[in-house]
């Protein structure tokens, strides 16, 4: 189901401003800032705001269609869920983000399970760290 049947579904409203959100969103080629959708929105639609964008983010993250991601840039990004999910390794160093198998966690959500009784939600997740290229400057191992 497409969010724009998502939020009909619901009986959310879709205003001008939603439909270029969410087509923003969906024509992103990676993960994308509020800001970064903001400028998209305002350079087409001159009267929107900055809280119209925030807005719409909160509300399709509470329906589950988009996830956000924090790279530890100062700003929190966004995909659409129906893209799928997946996990990132970010170079605190360099900055590289390295997209990371969703089964190389399933050993880590069964452990939290297990020795935690902690049911983890890991469908989108940036782990921060130091890549290899950066290591192999630096000197260290691998």
């Amino acid at each position: 189901m497409s969010c724009h049947e998502v939020l009909r579904e619901k009986g959310h409203r879709l205003t001008p401003q939603r439909m270029l959100v969410i087509e923003a969103l969906h024509n992103a080629d990676r993960h994308i800032s509020a800001e970064e959708l903001y400028e998209q929105l305002h350079s087409r639609y001159p009267y929107a705001n900055i809280s119209t964008v925030y807005r719409t983010l909160e509300l399709l993250k509470k329906l589950d269609l988009v996830t956000e991601s924090d790279f530890g840039e100062g700003r929190v990004r966004y995909h659409v869920a129906e893209k799928g999910h997946h996990h990132h390794l970010v170079c605190h160093s360099c900055g590289k983000t390295i997209d990371l198998e969703e089964f190389a966690l399933h050993p880590l959500k069964d452990t939290l399970l297990q020795k935690y009784g902690f049911a983890a939600d890991l469908r989108h997740l940036a782990i921060s760290g130091e890549c290899r290229g950066c290591r192999r400057r630096k000197g260290k191992k691998a």
